[in-house]
């Protein structure tokens, strides 16, 4: 009788953690607690689990190691939902192609980022990169990846990054158009737009969608009160906070992902403003925080997982030589409709005729 050779969600069941957890403390990856490293750890040692030594290494002797790279800021808490998202698809890309995962989260204000980034070339050995925003759109960080011998692909390259690179994201402008009609049509006529990090060009373009469904409405964008964010549910919170406190708030708040909009609906609870009577807020993303908060956010559905799966085998076809010329992959976007967006209050809709 052949027993069956244990396998990564053996592991995972048996420690009681999610497999991604799993493949984080095999690749000597961050964020793990010691106490879930050491229970993972404990997992494989009853299981004699072994890592396929196929999925570890090529012939020559180089790791079969790809790098997903997320840009974070040590003094706010990060975009799990949207983070974890991309980290599953891209897993599940490498289980299905036998290669593995390491994921870095490299502080995008550091004078050291790219420098933190290229390292990992050398002390992973990583065949290959995905970059999200804004390392997306580092032309040089992406030029010194390759000049060290890796490969790149980008995440929702919002402007040069898409010339330089194989790329997937969705047509982010077309989705800031989609749900700014959204609004319109609901009969808003006064916005404010909560954009996230300087330098993330893919939210930037969201804000353009938002500017050409004005322009076709006959309304000026140069109206929209514009607030500076970072995409976290904190900042979220503390913008909307001196929204509301303004003269004349906007009777709609487009915010650039899920997490400032939840932090929106949170403040906009304690100062018991009526979302959607008074104020309709959407976020960006569809992460699973858009449904679980009161009420439900609209917002739009972007593919994370399709997306960093994608971006894995466009990655392992450039290094099996099977690709072409730079391609972006535009995979495909929806307004999801929730509670969060309504019509006007008709009172609030006459004052700003």
């Amino acid at each position: 009788m052949t027993l069956k050779k244990p396998t990564i969600d053996d592991v995972a069941a048996l420690a009681g953690v999610a497999r991604t957890t799993v493949s984080r403390v095999l690749n000597g990856g961050p964020n793990v607690r010691d106490e879930v490293r050491q229970r993972v750890l404990k997992a494989v040692e009853v299981l004699n689990f072994r890592v396929n030594p196929q999925a570890r290494s090529l012939a020559g002797g180089g790791t079969r190691m790809l790098a997903l790279v997320f840009a974070s800021d040590l003094d706010t808490e990060p975009n799990s939902f949207y983070a974890s998202a991309l980290e599953l698809g891209a897993l599940r890309g490498c289980l299905a192609l036998g290669y593995q995962l390491l994921t870095r989260h490299v502080a995008q204000q550091s004078p050291d980022r790219r420098r933190l980034v290229l390292d990992l070339i050398a002390s992973h050995k990583c065949q290959g990169m995905i970059l999200t925003p804004p390392f997306a759109d580092d032309v040089t960080l992406i030029e010194d990846v390759r000049r060290l011998g890796s490969h790149v692909v980008t995440i929702s390259p919002g402007g040069s990054g898409r010339d330089v690179a194989d790329g997937v994201g969705i047509d982010d402008e077309a989705g800031g158009y989609d749900i700014a009609r959204h609004l319109l049509n609901l009969g808003h006529r006064r916005f404010a737009f909560m954009s996230g990090i300087e330098g993330h060009l893919s939210a930037a373009r969201r804000r353009d969608g938002l500017s050409r469904a004005l322009l076709e409405r006959g309304l000026d964008p140069d109206s929209v009160e514009i607030l500076r964010g970072d995409f976290t549910f904190r900042s979220g919170g503390v913008l909307t906070a001196q929204l509301l406190d303004g003269a004349s708030p906007p009777t709609a708040l487009i915010c650039a992902n899920d997490d400032m909009a939840a932090g929106a609906l949170s403040i906009s609870h304690g100062r018991g403003v009526d979302v959607p009577g008074a104020l309709s807020i959407t976020g960006f993303d569809d992460t699973p925080v858009s449904a679980i908060v009161w009420p439900p956010l609209t917002t739009v559905h972007q593919p994370l997982k399709d997306m960093a799966h994608d971006a894995v085998v466009a990655l392992v076809e450039r290094l099996n030589g099977s690709a072409g010329g730079w391609r972006f992959q535009t995979l495909p976007h929806a307004v999801v409709q929730r509670e969060s967006t309504g019509r006007p209050a008709p009172k609030r809709a006459t004052a700003i005729a």
